[in-house]
């Protein structure tokens, strides 16, 4: 603006006052100034602007008043009073000022600026005129004069400063009001703002001065918004040159940048218009920390309540969800951080995160791990319906993570949700069976090995699953019904816990008895060992041990500690005593002046494992009350989501596992009757669970209550003589358990049901035989005698000589247990009867034992048809042979037994592991392995694993070296523990397994040509697969002593054959496969062995000193085919159809076909030969069936998602030119390329209309009709090795150089059972995410021991067993395996014939 010439005022240049105003000059006091200025203000209050006379009139005054003597004067009533009358008088001459000189007005408008300081105390007396001052200055927008002032903009920054320390809480809304329009009314009249005033503005936004001063940051929170169309260009222009151009000396708030935009963000986004794709610029900075502050804002920005960026500005968002795999730690992790806001402010963005948080999920690094766990679990804690079903994946995947800390917080994480979903049911039913899979899947975890796991599982199930806090009859309602939903591999899990609980408890309980008994050696030595095992139960086994100790040795201190621990540890505890104690010992063992106690918490760990939280007499009561509500049909089964047929039987199975470990709280009438109700239901596992739960906590009934034993016992006489073979059984052991006249009882059931034995009715004969063979067992002092005429007169000659009906000719294997036909069940139970007549006496003084061996090796060499009539079916037959191998393995745990069964008939038992039927090779392996763990059998039955190796399908292999695993180390764990095993380490110490296989595998019924490369091949396979696991580690040179082992086999002669020499240089040859073997494995075999191993007398006959067998049977071509493979010539096309492979790429298909690599198990054998199939023919029909596998109880069930089994299907490609009559044989039938089976599931033939797979289903003929399918094509053996022409061998993972006359190709070939992808294997981001192998059963499975080798994700359809399923095994059936017929040939052999029908495979090494 210009100012223009200032008009001289009248009077000659004589200041005019108005009316009464006397002179103001320096020459009066202050006081009278500031008298004299207050009648000028309200002059000028007074005055308007169209007062022309009087601007004119007092124009002298107000030039005067802008003085240096008013300007500076020191008093701030005259500063105040004269700051009043200039801002009048901007009012009155506005638009144009009545002061000409630019620095006058400078100089007055500092000096205004100076005197609204005074706004800051609103309780001073003056406070109203400097309200007025601002008043008048924002209104006349006074400051505008400023603009044409050439340093205005520091009058500007001056009064922004002063405004913004002013602004205080006592300011009411007019001041903020007033001071926004008038710094308002200078940004957006003026031509642009300063960089410097623009900080003044922004510093206020800063956190720390927002922190300061709360006022200030609204003041310029409320400014900015005002003026967003004016500022935004100058905002943008600041963040492009410090963001974009690095020039970070434009602003002193140039490192606060990230902050400022946070903060402008959040008060209106219209501020970053310009400022947001900057910061996708920024966020591909090559600089880390860089890129981390970028993502920090805008994780803020993103996950702001009420933010739309991420829909306003896609490119930028997509750019920050690409920094979830940046390369920088901090920045992943800073990302997932993020991701838990936004699921819970933006559920819509759900989806694009959920892929990203999967790759995290796996990210190699722990804590990213763990907070993507935390992100979801905090996001569905607030709502469940904030996390997909995806998310909650993540989770479940990573409670099998590597990590423990990772684990703890899924886990965790997981039974928090449940707590609040499924128990409180905060969200309704329909939240609660979205999460209905929680409860199985941490459940499932107690399958794991580490200790620490199954601990925090016990802790969640005790406080998050059925929480202890809750009221007895609440507490148990939560189990009755969680029991009833839970599946079955949970329902074992839970089961294990409780046992491992008690067990636990029966240790405590016998170191508080040692504590009782004289201080001996003998009794430290027992105290080390319980305490040793008390340790194996709790984490960290060293450091347990020694706290165990210190803990042993307060006991042994403070009485009134054991007192209290005996206490605790009672059977008639209860659960509030329970709490008491634990508190009471943990007070006695608290340190005050310890911050932390380690030792403290590892008695915590032992007390919270062996206290009653939940299970005592009280809690009996009132499950058995739930029960009878169930049964009456009152209780609230339909509401809780089960049938109350469910809730019965679920109930009883619960009340039945706790009258194991709890059988005390169960004493009480009003229990009895209850379960008494239950036996009179029609349901048969129903009653059979309530007779069970009376044998097992009936002790006192006979003395304490007279009534319920006269109403229990006929109910148990008509369950022994007509319910079913497994009410028959328990309610014979529940006689013989509770009663004191067992004798005069089991006679009253015994007398009738001999005599009403009638072979003519099998289906009335089945539950008579299990009480019979029962009642003999339990009591054979008063039935050995009268039961050794029934078996003589009826069970072998009238019921087992006999085949009085037709089977059924369907050409199955295996038929549903409603399928068999009564007379066969009948002879299943005849043959268990013999074993229990044997097993109760216990002595064969009769010869009876002799006899019965001998029916029972007929009946495997008869193949299960031992009248040879062919009347019985071949699924009765597969019956049979599995009852009869059961039964001398049920025999041999028996010492005065095992001492009488011949090697041939071990023999004869050993193969029925390779068995045609699968589910007879499957349940004969599970009863084996059961049996040696327990230490029951001798270890000789170990080596009828090895026979394993055969097996056509990779689940049966797998089991059975997860078998071998466990048992090993069960064996050796046994002779840590107990010194005195010492004594019998032939019997119990692995390695003593391999003469028992080598002479196993010399009698074996194929190895008929010992001289031929294949059977050779099978043979070191056989070997290979026994002793990968015992040379796994070289425990006190164990190679050396394995190594000479052998040696001293071969200076022996075969016991069973002392003078057949071809049979003795079988057993040689055996011996220098496995020397080979051991060899090839260990560089240190060749080293002296520790101790001169003993040979078991009854298959070895050690020969004088002068025999001297040094000849190596083996020659140096045979040996390197063992090594490298048999080279086969390669037809022209033979490369035509291979599979091009990458190296570091792993080969998979889409087909239903198996791809020749498999699987490897963890310890790869390194003599490995492997075959490709380069060629196959392309009109074989091949079939691929299932099987289904009924694990028992330490081998729970394992399906696919489908509930099917992964089965191999085979390629076979016959070669005409080498078709040839199929050599018969007795023993094992012939085996052909035609005809390769498939495992077939229970039941699976009868869907395809029969057709008997032996293992594997056989292909059909290619150029038959489909109604032509089951008739088998008979191929030789020389005939399958022509067919394998087409097929390469190679050594495991070697470079092998393939020469042709005109090319010579270098080429990487994988390992046929390698199962890897040649080289290596590209990990997501690392192995520490990968997810840890999972059981796929219904939900899930559950789980067996993580997968402790990197970069193998669990694969979709992948199964695996809870204790013994290994991911690496040794691999899926090849292509190139050889079949079995249906027909079956004889060849002569030695000693008895054996007959066995499994699928001899290819070589897995």
């Amino acid at each position: 603006m210009e100012f223009p010439q200032q008009q001289k005022p009248a009077g000659e240049g004589k200041i005019i006052y108005p009316p009464g105003v006397k002179e103001i000059t320096d020459k009066i006091s202050n006081d009278e100034v500031v008298k004299r200025l207050k009648m000028v203000v309200k002059t000028y209050m007074d005055m308007d602007q169209d007062s022309e006379e009087e601007k004119q009139q007092y124009l002298g005054l107000a030039l005067h008043l802008a003085s240096e003597f008013f300007l500076r004067n020191p008093n701030k009533d005259v500063r105040l009073l004269v700051a009043c009358c200039l801002a009048d008088i901007f009012r009155i001459y506005a638009p144009e000022a009545p002061y000409t000189s630019h620095d006058k007005l400078k100089d007055i408008f500092l000096f205004i600026t100076r005197q609204l300081k005074g706004l800051e105390d609103t309780k001073s007396p003056q406070f109203n005129r400097y309200f007025y001052l601002l008043e008048n200055l924002a209104w006349v927008k006074s400051y505008n004069i400023c603009f044409e002032l050439e340093d205005c903009n520091e009058i500007f920054i001056q009064l922004f400063k002063t405004l913004f320390s002013v602004i205080n809480n006592s300011h009411n809304q007019k001041v903020q009001m007033h001071m926004i329009d008038l710094m308002s009314s200078i940004i957006m009249e003026g031509d642009g703002v300063t960089q410097e005033l623009l900080d003044t503005i922004l510093i206020n936004l800063i956190p720390a001065h927002k922190n300061l001063n709360k006022q200030a940051y609204d003041l310029a929170k409320t400014l900015l918004k005002r003026t967003v169309q004016t500022i935004e260009t100058c905002i943008a222009n600041f963040f492009n040159q410090v963001l974009v151009m690095g020039k970070s000396s434009v602003s002193d708030l140039s490192e606060h940048v990230f902050d400022l935009i946070q903060e402008l963000f959040a008060i209106d986004p219209m501020l970053l218009t310009s400022v947001m794709p900057q910061l996708e610029f920024k966020l591909k900075s090559n600089d880390g920390e860089e890129r981390l502050a970028v993502v920090r804002l805008l994780a803020k920005l993103f996950g702001a309540k009420d933010s739309e960026l991420a829909s306003q500005n896609r490119p930028l968002w997509q750019c920050f969800l690409g920094r979830f795999n940046d390369i920088h730690v901090p920045v992943r992790l800073e990302c997932v951080k993020f991701a838990s806001h936004c699921l819970m402010n933006h559920p819509d963005l759900a989806r694009d995160l959920t892929e990203y948080l999967k790759v995290r999920s796996h990210d190699p690094e722990e804590a990213i791990r763990h907070d993507v766990i935390v992100t979801i679990i905090n996001a569905g804690k607030k709502d469940l319906n904030l996390v997909n079903d995806q998310l909650l994946g993540f989770v479940r995947e990573r409670t099998l993570d590597k990590r423990w800390r990772v684990r703890k917080e899924a886990m965790m994480g997981l039974a928090q949700l449940f707590k609040k979903y499924c128990l409180h049911h905060e969200a309704g039913k329909e939240s609660a069976g979205k999460i209905s899979w929680i409860k199985d899947k941490l459940l499932h975890i107690y399958y794991q090995n580490s200790i620490d796991d199954k601990l925090l599982v016990e802790k969640i199930f005790a406080q998050y699953m059925v929480p202890h806090s809750l009221d007895t009859e609440e507490k148990m309602k939560c189990l009755y019904y969680l029991y009833a939903c839970l599946d079955t591999n949970a329902v074992k899990a839970l089961n294990e816990m409780w046992k491992c609980q008690n067990m636990l408890r029966s240790l405590v309980k016998e170191l508080l008895d040692l504590h009782k008994l004289p201080v001996s050696e003998a009794n430290s030595t027992a105290m080390f060992g319980k305490l040793m095992s008390i340790a194996k139960n709790l984490p960290d086994a060293g450091k347990a041990q020694d706290f165990m100790k210190k803990f042993n040795q307060v006991l042994g201190e403070d009485e009134k500690l054991r007192v209290q621990l005996e206490m605790l540890i009672s059977p008639t505890c209860s659960c509030k005593q329970a709490e008491i104690c634990v508190r009471e010992i943990t007070r006695k063992l608290t340190f005050p002046k310890q911050p932390t106690n380690p030792f403290l918490e590892m008695v915590k760990f032992l007390l919270e494992r062996i206290a009653p939280v939940h299970i005592d007499s009280e809690a009996i009561s009132a499950l058995v009350k739930l029960l009878n509500k169930s049964i009456e049909g009152t209780a609230d089964d339909d509401e809780e989501g089960v049938t109350p047929d469910t809730a019965i039987r679920s109930g009883l199975e619960l009340l039945k596992v706790l009258s194991f470990t709890h059988p005390t709280a169960f004493h009480s009438a009003e229990t009895y009757e209850s379960l008494l109700q239950c036996l009179k239901m029609e349901d048969e596992k129903v009653a059979e669970a309530a007779i069970q739960i009376f044998r097992n906590t009936g002790q006192k009934i006979e003395t304490e209550l007279q009534q319920i034993r006269s109403t229990l016992i006929p109910v148990l006489h008509q369950k022994a003589k007509r319910g079913t073979p497994h009410q028959a059984k328990q309610a014979v052991h529940c006689i013989h358990a509770i009663f004191n006249n067992k004798e005069v009882q089991l006679a009253q059931i015994f007398e009738p049901l001999s005599r009403s034995l009638n072979a003519d009715v099998p289906e009335q004969l089945i539950t008579p035989l299990v009480s019979l063979g029962h009642i003999s067992m339990l009591a054979p002092d008063q039935f050995a005698s009268p039961m050794k005429s029934i078996v003589a007169n009826f069970i072998v000659k009238d019921l087992l000589m006999n085949d009085r009906s037709v089977g059924n000719k369907n050409g199955k294997l295996w038929t549903t247990d409603e399928e068999v036909s009564p007379e066969v069940l009948a002879k299943v139970q005849a043959i268990k009867l013999l074993v229990r007549w044997l097993l109760g006496m216990k002595n064969n003084q009769s010869k009876s034992a002799n006899s019965t061996l001998r029916l029972l090796s007929a009946m495997l060499v008869s193949e299960g048809d031992l009248t040879e009539q062919k009347k019985i079916s071949k699924s009765d037959m597969s019956r049979l042979r599995l009852a009869a191998g059961g039964a001398i393995m049920k025999l041999a745990q028996e010492p005065c037994y095992h001492d009488i069964i011949t090697p041939e008939q071990f023999q004869l038992c050993g193969l029925v592991i390779n068995d045609e039927c699968y589910q007879v090779r499957q349940i004969f392996a599970q009863k084996l392995h059961l049996a040696l763990v327990k230490l029951l059998l001798p270890l000789e039955y170990l080596a009828v694993f090895a026979l394993c190796a055969k097996d056509p399908v990779k689940e049966r292999r797998a089991h059975a070296r997860q078998c071998l695993l466990k048992n090993i180390s069960v064996r050796r764990e046994f002779i840590k523990q107990n010194p005195l095993a010492q004594d019998k380490l032939v019997s119990l110490l692995p390695e003593y397994v391999v003469p028992y296989m080598i002479h196993l595998l010399a009698h074996d019924p194929d190895f008929t040509k010992p001289h031929e490369y294949e059977q050779l091949k099978d043979i070191k396979e056989c070997l290979w697969f026994m002793l990968e696991v015992l040379m796994t580690k070289n425990e006190n040179n164990s190679h050396a002593f394995l190594r000479k082992m052998v040696e001293n086999i071969k200076q022996t002669k075969d016991a069973q054959c002392l003078d057949d020499a071809k049979a003795n240089e079988k057993m040689y040859i055996v011996c220098d496969v496995a020397l080979f073997v051991i060899a090839n494995k260990s560089t240190a075999c060749h080293l002296d062995s520790p101790k001169d191993p003993v040979l078991p007398s009854k298959f070895f006959i050690i020969q004088d000193k002068d025999f001297k067998n040094d000849k190596e049977y083996l020659s140096t071509e045979m040996r390197q085919m063992l090594l490298t493979g048999k080279p086969k010539p390669a037809p022209v096309l033979g490369a035509v159809n291979k599979p091009l492979t990458v190296p570091g790429r792993r080969i998979f298909t889409k087909t239903t076909t198996v791809s020749d690599t498999s699987n490897p198990s963890t310890n790869s054998s390194p003599l490995s030969s492997s075959t490709i199939n380069k060629n196959s023919n392309s009109n074989a029909a091949t079939e691929s069936s299932e099987s289904q596998t009924q694990e028992n109880n330490e081998n729970p069930v394992i399906k696919n998602e489908e509930g099917k089994k992964e089965e191999p299907s085979q390629n076979v490609t016959p070669d005409a030119e080498t078709e040839a009559s199929p050599v018969k044989r007795r023993g094992r039938p012939s085996k052909t390329a035609a005809a390769p089976a498939a495992a077939e599931k229970e039941g699976a033939a009868a869907a395809t209309g029969g057709g008997a797979g032996r293992g594997r289903k056989r292909a059909a003929d290619p150029n038959s009709n489909p109604s032509a399918a089951s008739i088998n094509i008979k191929m030789s053996k020389q005939q399958q090795q022509n067919d394998e022409g087409t097929k390469r061998q190679i050594d495991l993972q070697r470079w092998s150089h393939v020469s042709t006359e005109k090319e010579k190709a270098r080429k990487w070939e994988p390992e046929e059972e390698s199962g890897r992808a040649v080289g290596t294997v590209a990990l997501l981001l690392g192995s520490e995410g990968d997810t840890e192998l999972e059981l796929e059963s219904s939900p899930e499975g559950v789980i067996c021991g993580r997968n402790d080798r990197e970069g193998y994700p669990l694969k979709q359809g992948q199964s695996s067993c809870a204790a013994w399923s290994d991911p690496f095994s040794q691999g899926d059936t090849k292509s190139t395996r050889r079949g079995v017929p249906s027909g079956r040939q004889g060849e002569p052999n030695s000693g008895l014939a054996v007959k066995r029908r499994p699928v001899k495979v290819k070589s897995r090494l």
